[in-house]
Formats: structure tokens, sequence, C-alpha cells
């Protein structure tokens, strides 16, 4: 690889498939639009589901479980996993259920035609209105709300893309882009430790979708669920960030949403596929390799 400084980018980038792109090379392209025909599964609910248990991933999965425990039974979904490493979000049928080919999309067939749905955030908020729940209705809570929602679709570009690639997946540590990134994800948590030390939640006194939208993300990062970084970004300091951490992961919704299309981590943790609310209870990888 060419020395960081010696690098002078040329007039016009050009792709070159053969450098060198680190853990994600073999998916990572400069166009759009689908590499091959595969249409999508459809099951027996209206809510299809197809998606896998990133950060991204699991604010939707954490949202339909959280609506079913609240009894919203037309909740009920179909969550079939896409393996983004093998290129399953360039098939087909993926790409016309999301043309940004990133999970999750959903896609709802309870009206007159399917509906898609992309963009994690976007399928929150669809899934709170369509439910009237998890979104407050005042406008000033409605509002803070929606800006917590959209700073973290914002803000989570530079913890995932940024410190997490340059930290975990790039294929050469450079101390510029770790520090230039470190620096932005502790700030974000500070933003997140001042709000919470004078809110039990970020909307307010509720838990809404913009606490499942940010607690798989920071969350997760204060737990040390994401990038082995925990220590490096003294995650422990943030202790309003880890109060809410810890009450939102007891949530048992939250610790089923986590499992659903999970293909990382302990056998019993996941459920690659969710098709039936006792599948919890008979398909998670452990359950299926005893019965194999």
């Amino acid at each position: 690889m060419t020395n960081e400084t010696d690098y002078v980018p040329p007039d016009v980038w050009t792709w070159e498939p053969a450098q060198d792109g680190g853990r994600f090379a073999n998916i990572n392209r400069p166009i759009a639009g689908a590499t091959h025909e595969k249409p999508l599964p459809v099951g027996k609910h209206p809510l299809q589901l197809y998606s896998l248990a990133t950060p991204n991933g699991v604010k939707v999965t954490v949202m339909l479980e959280e609506l079913l425990a609240r009894g919203h039974q037309g909740a009920e979904y179909d969550a079939w996993l896409i393996r983004i490493n093998e290129g399953d979000q360039f098939g087909s049928g993926f790409v016309a259920a999301n043309p940004n080919s990133k999970i999750p999309a959903l896609v709802d067939h309870s009206g007159d035609k399917p509906r898609r749905v992309f963009e994690s955030g976007a399928i929150l908020l669809y899934l709170a209105e369509k439910f009237g729940d998890f979104l407050p209705t005042d406008l000033e809570t409605r509002t803070e709300c929606l800006s917590w929602l959209f700073w973290q679709m914002g803000s989570a570009p530079y913890l995932g893309g940024g410190f997490g690639h340059f930290y975990a997946y790039a294929p050469s540590k450079i101390r510029y882009a770790i520090d230039r990134f470190a620096m932005e994800a502790k700030r974000q948590l500070d933003v997140l430790d001042r709000r919470l030390a004078e809110s039990a939640y970020l909307a307010g006194d509720d838990y809404t979708i913009a606490d499942m939208a940010v607690f798989p993300w920071y969350g997760g990062l204060v737990k040390g669920w994401l990038y082995g970084a925990a220590a490096f970004l003294d995650v422990g300091s943030y202790a309003h960030v880890q109060r809410w951490a810890d009450e939102i992961a007891a949530r048992p919704a939250v610790q089923r949403g986590r499992m659903v299309n999970r293909v990382f981590g302990e056998p019993e943790t996941q459920l690659h596929e969710r098709h039936d609310a006792s599948d919890f209870e008979t398909r998670t990888q452990d359950r299926l390799v005893a019965q194999a």
C-alpha cells in the first residue's frame, strides 16, 4: 500500500477493484443497481423485513418487538436474513425494495399494493405512525423526539463509517483518521451524556423511537459491543449514557430484537430468521444444531 503521506489524488478518481479495500472490498463498488437476479422471499405476515443484526438492523427489530409487547398484533412480521458480506443486498428483489442496497428494508403488504420503506429512521417513523405508538403526539415532545432521531441518522456515519472503519476494519492503522473520528465519537457521546443527565430518555420521560435509533449505536458502544473500542474511548466516563443503555438493554423486547437476523456471537443469541414469536424458543442456532 502507498504510504499515506505519499498519496497525491489524481485529477479524476477511478475505481481500481484490485486495490486494497480492506474487509469489505468484495462488496464495495462506486455504482448502484442489481448485480444478479434474486427475488425476495415473502412470508405469512403483512410486514416483511429484510435485514441483518447490525446496529441499523437492530433498530427495526427492536421496534417491531416493542410494538408486539404493547399488544399491536398487526406488527407481527417475517424477518429474512440478508448477508451483506455475500452481496445479498445487490439482488434484484432487494434493490427494488431499497435502491440504495443497504439494510434494513421493509415491505408492507397490508394495503392494496406492497409499500416499500427503506432507511432505518424512515422505517421507525413509518411504524410509529402506522401503529400510533412510541412517537409523542404533542408538538414539543414530538419535535424533540424527531430531532434526536435525525441526529442519530446524521451522526452514526461518523461512528460507523468513520471511527469504526478506521479503528477496526481498515487494512492499515492511520493515526490521523483514527484520531479524527475518535474525537468526533467522544464529542457525540458527550452530547448524549449531557442530554441524559437532564432527561430519563432522549425525548423526555418516555421511551420513544429516538431511543430505539440511538441505542444500537451509542448504547452498544458503551456496553462494549462495537469495535472492541470501549477502553480506547473510555466509555465508562459517560455515566448517564451508561445508565440509559443499561435500562434499555434490560427490556425483554430489546433482548429479542437484538437476536433477530443475528449471525455472530453465541449460538443461543442467534435467530437467523424470525417468522413467529415462538421462534425465539425453538429456532435459535443452538436449538437448530441440537435438532440436526
